[in-house]
């Protein structure tokens, strides 16, 4: 009798081992580290461009604003397209694009253009960040989610961390121009290692329905993701934006201040541990934990002693990003039991974060003129009380899963 082969299963995604899972790991923190460190290439720069240009502080902060709200407007764009044209090709050419324009934003003549060209930069950049999530979210095993998400999140810190400490050296050796150009060859050399390394999608599907736009705007409980990003990044942009002004009150060039952004690698070990702990313990569990860790990093911050403000530093950057790290895993995940439309989902979440960082970042120079850093700490720990309720209210949601 002939014996029929039983159809192969259906795949499952990528684990912790495979060598598939590896190079997915490898491309994404590379992709993760260039966007990022070309995001916030200018932020250790703010008093040099205000010096430099003759601007003040909250102008010298458009620098960074004008790309996060770049970016933020064009993930509208970028998800929903992702769920038509598909994810690793959206994303290679985001990295690429971006890394291009570094190398313009190095050369430009004057600050208008300087300023133009970061809007355009910041709207080249979203293909990365509006996919990425819902990428890991169909390639990786679901027993894995919220631990690669957390790993991806670990690379976007080291991004940060990586484009200050640059900049802010290179700054030191040649100006803003060295600074920035350090920056572009580095966002060059990660766009080849996702070319060649990112593997292509294997679970994705097309979307059908256009009701799922509408679904992930009308969710209570990702609107309340949204505004848990919007809040809690509009805080961490703020203190940072005003940070390099306070160091250089303290006569730290920009790249002794750059230094200071080293707290960066805590972040990404907590962004790492939550998602660990979320995978055993729940979101709903971790999330305000990271709040009130965000919180007292603020506070601490408000101390005259400059190791006690780089520990606040620290403290809060370790909770910010395992707040960031578990939200945005949890975001997809919740889309995807609705019923689809993970990258609609992971592009609000994403749009309502560089919002908030766009308009509470920059309000933070206007803060440091007006009150210097407790208007700054005031700002920021206003916003987190707010991330605190909303994370308080998904905790009591009892529609959401863990």
């Amino acid at each position: 009798m002939q014996t029929i082969p039983e159809a192969p299963a259906a795949y499952s995604g990528y684990r912790p081992g495979d060598a598939g899972y590896r190079r997915l790991s490898v491309a994404l923190f590379a992709a993760g580290l260039a966007t990022f460190a070309m995001l916030y290439s200018t932020q250790a720069l703010l008093p040099e461009l205000s010096r430099v240009f003759k601007v003040s502080p909250s102008q010298s902060a458009f620098s960074v604003s004008l790309a996060t709200l770049g970016l933020g407007l064009a993930l509208l764009i970028a998800g929903p397209a992702s769920e038509v044209l598909g994810r690793t090709k959206l994303m290679r050419w985001s990295v690429a694009a971006a890394a291009v324009i570094a190398v313009f934003c190095a050369l430009a003549p004057n600050w208008t253009t300087l300023l133009a060209l970061r809007g355009l930069q910041g709207v080249a950049m979203a293909g990365l960040p509006a996919v990425a999530v819902a990428y890991l979210r169909e390639e990786v095993h679901e027993d894995s989610h919220a631990r690669a998400s957390g790993l991806y999140i670990a690379g976007t810190a080291v991004g940060g961390m990586t484009g200050r400490l640059v900049a802010g050296g290179l700054a030191d050796l040649g100006g803003w121009r060295a600074a920035l150009g350090g920056i572009a060859l580095l966002g060059v050399t990660c766009a080849v290692l996702v070319a060649v390394l990112l593997p292509d999608s294997q679970n994705f599907k097309r979307a059908t329905k256009s009701r799922q736009t509408v679904r992930v705007l009308k969710d209570p409980a990702l609107l309340a993701l949204y505004g848990v990003a919007a809040t809690a990044m509009g805080a961490f942009v703020a203190v940072y934006n005003a940070t390099g002004f306070r160091l250089a009150a303290y006569g730290l060039g920009p790249g002794l201040a750059g230094l200071v952004f080293a707290v960066y690698l805590v972040g990404s070990a907590s962004s790492a541990m939550a998602g660990r702990l979320a995978d055993s313990f729940g979101r709903r569990a971790v999330v305000p934990i990271g709040c009130l860790v965000t919180l007292a990093g603020v506070a601490i911050t408000l101390s005259r002693p400059l190791p006690i403000i780089i520990l606040g530093l620290a403290v809060m950057t370790a909770g910010f990003f395992a707040v960031h790290g578990v939200a945005s895993g949890w975001v997809a995940v919740r889309a995807h039991a609705g019923g689809g439309g993970t990258g609609q989902a992971a592009s609000f979440y994403l749009f309502a974060f560089y919002l908030g960082s766009s308009i509470f970042g920059g309000l933070a120079g206007t803060a440091w003129t007006h009150a210097a850093w407790p208007g700054v700490a005031t700002e920021a720990g206003a916003l987190l009380l707010v991330t605190l309720v909303l994370a308080l209210l998904l905790r009591r949601s009892a529609k959401l899963a863990r």
